[in-house]
C-alpha cells in the first residue's frame, strides 16, 4: 500500500461516523488503563505516611514496616531529613541537637519501608494478578467483554477508594488483594475488545494509544498522592489520595457498560481470501496439534529471552515501589517530588517506547531478527549509568539523569514483545504472550521483597538508612539493567543456535517431502518459524 492509499483510508477512517465512536471507545480504554496504574502505584506514593502513628478523627493510622529517625515537621525548626536519618537507633534520635542548639527537630517513626511493606507491593498484589488472568482469559472468549470490563474497572476502583478508609494492616492487604483481582481483567478485555473495533491498519496505533496510560497512570499517581496528601485536606493525609483516586474509575466503569457496544468477535478487517481458504480445507489446528505446538514453546532462546526480561522487569518494579521513599530519604518534600515525578516518566517513558520500536524496525531490515535484541541489550547498557546517575547525583540533578533513563531504558518494552511474536507461530502467539506476561510478572513483581534484607545487611555494616537504601537500589535497579543485557545477548547466541537448527530440520523435510517446497511458509528460515515441528 502506497502512502496516498494510506492518507485515503486514515481520513475515511475520520470522517465515518462508526469510525468516530470506535475512538470514542478506545479514549474510554485510554482513561481505563491510566486509572488501572494510577490505583496501582497509590500505595507506593502514600506508604510513609500511610504507615506513621497518628490519629484523624475517627480514623485510626496503620502501623507498618521499618522505623526509622526523620524529620519532625511539626518540630519549630525541623531538623533536615538527611541529618535525622542518619541517626540509628530511637534514643539518639530523641535526644540529637542539631548544630548543639535546636532540639526536638527529629522523631522515631514508621518509614513506610520494610518487608510488611514489599508484600503489599509485591506478592499479595501480584500473585492474584497474575493468576487471576487465566480464567479471565476464557471469559473474554466465552463472555460480554465490556460488561466484563466495566465490572472490573468498578470493583477495583471500589477497592482504591475503601482503602482511604481503612484503620489496620489487614483491610488494607485485603483491599490490595481486591485490586489485583480487578485489574487481572483490563487488558485481556480491553485489547480484545480494541482489536474488534480496529482494523489491521490501525490496530497497532490504537494498542499504541492504550498502552500510553502506563506512563500516564503512573506518573499522575506521583502528582495526586504527593500534592493531594500534602494539601491534608480535612486533616485527613492520605486518605484523600486514595478516595480521589478511586472515584473517576466508578464513573467510567458505568460509561463503559451504558455506552460500550460489543463488537463482532474476529470480523474486523477479516481478508477474503482467509475466508476462501479456510473454506477449501485449511482447517484450525486440532487441540492436540496446539498443545504439541505449545510445548514446542520450550526452546532456550525462548526460556532465556523470558529470564532477561524478568530481571530487567524486575529492576522496573524494584524503582517504582521505592522511588518515592528514596527521594523523601534525601530530604525532598512531597510536593517536590510529585513536580518531578508527574512528568518525567510520561515524557521519557513515551519517547522511550516509541523510539525504541522505531530503531527495531530500522535493525531488523538491516540485519534480520536477531537485531531486535541487540537494541534490547544496548539500549539497558546504555541507559544503567543514567540509572546508576540517579543514585549518585544529589537533586535536582538525580531527576536530570531520570529522563534519559526512561527514554533509552525504556525501550525495551515493545521490542521484548515483539521478538516474541516473531518467535512462535501465529496459533500459539496468544498462549506464549500470556505465558511471557505471567513469567516476568511473578519474577519482577515478586523481586522487591528482596529489598529489606539486603538494605537491613548494609545497615548492619555500618551504613546509614539513605546510603543503605542507596547501595540497595544500586544492586536492583541499575545492576538489573546490566544482568538483563547480558542475558539478552546470551539469548542472542542461543537463537542463532536454534534459528540454524530449525533450518535445518526444514531442509529434511524438504527431501523426504515431494513438493512440499510449494507448502514452505513465507517466513522459511526466519525466527517465527522457531517453534514449529521438527
Amino acid at each position: 500500500m502506497n502512502s496516498s492509499d494510506k492518507s485515503t483510508k486514515l481520513s475515511t477512517f475520520f470522517t465515518s461516523k462508526q469510525n468516530i465512536y470506535s475512538i470514542y471507545v478506545l479514549l474510554l480504554f485510554l482513561i481505563t488503563y491510566l486509572l488501572n496504574q494510577l490505583d496501582r502505584y497509590m500505595l507506593a506514593i502514600v506508604t510513609k505516611p500511610l504507615a506513621q502513628a497518628s490519629f484523624f478523627l475517627y480514623f485510626g493510622e496503620i502501623h507498618y514496616g521499618d522505623q526509622g529517625c526523620m524529620t519532625n515537621t511539626s518540630a519549630t525548626f525541623p531538623t533536615p531529613q538527611i541529618v535525622c536519618q542518619k541517626l540509628t537507633n530511637e534514643s539518639s534520635c530523641a535526644q540529637f541537637l542539631y548544630n548543639d542548639t535546636t532540639f526536638g527537630g527529629c522523631k522515631w517513626d514508621y518509614t513506610g519501608q520494610g518487608f510488611d511493606y514489599q508484600i503489599l507491593a509485591g506478592p499479595i498484589f501480584i500473585l492474584i494478578y497474575t493468576f487471576a488472568a487465566i480464567p479471565v482469559g476464557i471469559a473474554a472468549d466465552l463472555y460480554n467483554r465490556k460488561v466484563l470490563l466495566g465490572i472490573s474497572l468498578i470493583f477495583w476502583s471500589v477497592c482504591t477508594l475503601l482503602s482511604g478508609f481503612v484503620t489496620s494492616y489487614w483491610q488494607l492487604a485485603l483491599l490490595r488483594f481486591g485490586l489485583g483481582l480487578g485489574e487481572a481483567g483490563c487488558t485481556p478485555f480491553a485489547t480484545s475488545l480494541i482489536a474488534d473495533y480496529f482494523g489491521q491498519e490501525l490496530r497497532g496505533l490504537a494498542m499504541g494509544v492504550y498502552n500510553w496510560g502506563i506512563y500516564t497512570g503512573y506518573s499522575l499517581s506521583y502528582a495526586l498522592g504527593n500534592f493531594i496528601t500534602d494539601a491534608n485536606i480535612n486533616n485527613q493525609g492520605w486518605r484523600w489520595s486514595f478516595i480521589i483516586a478511586g472515584i473517576p474509575g466508578i464513573v467510567i466503569g458505568f460509561i463503559i457498560l451504558l455506552t460500550v457496544r460489543e463488537p463482532k468477535r474476529g470480523e474486523k478487517n477479516v481478508p477474503s481470501t482467509v475466508k476462501v481458504e479456510a473454506s477449501v480445507g485449511n482447517a484450525a489446528p486440532s487441540t492436540k496439534e496446539k498443545f504439541k505446538q505449545m510445548f514446542k514453546l520450550i526452546r532456550p532462546s525462548l526460556l532465556l529471552l523470558c529470564i532477561a526480561s524478568s530481571i530487567r522487569n524486575a529492576a522496573g518494579y524494584v524503582w517504582a515501589y521505592n522511588t518515592q521513599v528514596y527521594f523523601d530519604g534525601l530530604g525532598q518534600t512531597p510536593t517536590q517530588i510529585g513536580t518531578w515525578m508527574s512528568w518525567i516518566p510520561v515524557v521519557g517513558g513515551s519517547i522511550g517506547v516509541v523510539f525504541g520500536g522505531f530503531i527495531s524496525d530500522r535493525v531488523v531490515k538491516r540485519t534480520g531478527p536477531h537485531g531486535r535484541i541487540w537494541v534490547l541489550a544496548l539500549s539497558q547498557i546504555i541507559s544503567s549509568p543514567f540509572a546508576a546517575g540517579v543514585l549518585f547525583l544529589d537533586p535536582p540533578y538525580c531527576y536530570f539523569s531520570l529522563l534519559p533513563n526512561y527514554i533509552i531504558g525504556e525501550m525495551w518494552v515493545g521490542v521484548a514483545l515483539a521478538v516474541l511474536v516473531e518467535l512462535v507461530p501465529a496459533d500459539v502467539r496468544t498462549t506464549a504472550v500470556a505465558a511471557y506476561f505471567f513469567i516476568i510478572s511473578n519474577i519482577g513483581g515478586n523481586m522487591p521483597l528482596l529489598v529489606p534484607p539486603v538494605k537491613k545487611a548494609f545497615i548492619d555494616a555500618g551504613y546509614g538508612e539513605v546510603d543503605s537504601l542507596r547501595n540497595t537500589l544500586y544492586l536492583f535497579f541499575p545492576g538489573e539493567y546490566i544482568l538483563g543485557a547480558l542475558l539478552f545477548l546470551v539469548s542472542l547466541v542461543v537463537l542463532q543456535r536454534d534459528i540454524e537448527y530449525i533450518k535445518q530440520q526444514q531442509d529434511k523435510k524438504i527431501e523426504t517431502n515431494e513438493g512440499s517446497q510449494s507448502q514452505l511458509p513465507s517466513n522459511y528460515g526466519s525466527a517465527s518459524t522457531l517453534a514449529t515441528d521438527d
